[in-house]
């Protein structure tokens, strides 16, 4: 369970391409036991996952008798020491994507911001004007639909999208076993769009190359300060919507100021993605770690 912010395994997480139809089902079965010379029926239902916590409350005898009204609980576990073998786990499964990724020249970068800042606007722009030069492979994270992986589609790029249910966030192991249904070439930019959300994603190391956090000026300038981790955890910081800075009350140079506070390594490119302002240096940035001129 993610102890920030309560999501947890019990959800169905659905990868699939396009054009491709999948079908989800929950399953449960029942069985009869007697306790006290009283017959009960438990049901059981499976959504394919399981927690390492659990609570259940049971009318019964175990070595001692219970009165039929009598209930108690038992927590097994602790949530710290869950999260944190979760996070353990993650980050051994994100070293194994990053060395499959380097040892096939794959340049993985996973894009993260807020809900509306543009992270598939930019995307789709930059595999329509780069896509002759450069390879891209594309994982769209999403709680539900396949809106986002239908529009990269249309711009021309190989996609599969991750419906993550109740999560809120992409894990290493979504993306090992995404990289595998998209089958990515070798020598290729593979672009991990994680679910929008700046809190959970900058847990969870997916083994990416680099990490871009994207801002709007449609939102507040505080937010590096406001949400540091993600800052904190990023190697570039992209500004975007700048178009419209004459009709919003955004201080870019303070957003910057504050960003670079949180991490003075940050790169930070301003752009608008709708009128095309600043996008050179966002693909000079890619060519130059690609190494297309």
């Amino acid at each position: 369970m993610c102890g920030t912010c309560g999501c947890g395994e019990d959800n169905t997480v659905r990868i699939q391409k396009p054009g491709e139809i999948t079908e989800q089902h929950t399953h449960s079965h029942s069985h009869p036991h007697t306790h006290d010379n009283t017959e009960h029926t438990h049901d059981h239902f499976h959504n394919h996952s399981h927690k390492n916590q659990h609570k259940h409350d049971d009318l019964h005898s175990d070595k001692h008798a219970h009165s039929p009204s009598h209930t108690h609980d038992h927590f097994h576990g602790n949530e710290i020491l869950i999260e944190q073998d979760i996070l353990h786990k993650n980050n051994l499964l994100a070293e194994r994507n990053r060395g499959y990724f380097e040892a096939k020249n794959i340049f993985a970068l996973n894009l993260v911001s807020s809900p509306g800042s543009g992270k598939t606007s930019l995307l789709k722009r930059t595999i329509k004007e780069l896509g002759k030069e450069i390879s891209f492979f594309v994982i769209e994270g999403d709680q539900q639909t396949m809106n986002d992986a239908n529009r990269i589609h249309e711009a021309g790029a190989p996609v599969v999208q991750i419906n993550t249910g109740s999560g809120c966030h992409l894990d290493s192991d979504m993306v090992n076993k995404a990289v595998k249904e998209l089958d990515v070439k070798d020598n290729s930019v593979l672009v991990i769009e994680n679910v929008g959300n700046l809190i959970c994603p900058s847990m969870f190391d997916l083994g990416e190359s680099k990490r871009i956090v994207i801002i709007s000026v449609t939102e507040g300038d505080d937010k590096p300060i406001k949400y540091p981790a993600m800052f904190a955890s990023s190697d570039v910081c992209i500004i975007n919507k700048t178009d419209l800075l004459p009709y919003v009350d955004f201080d870019i140079e303070k957003a910057k100021e504050y960003a670079l506070q949180v991490n003075h390594h940050l790169e930070i490119i301003e752009l608008s993605v709708k009128t095309g302002e600043g996008m050179d240096k966002w693909y000079d940035w890619i060519k130059l770690r690609t190494n297309k001129d």
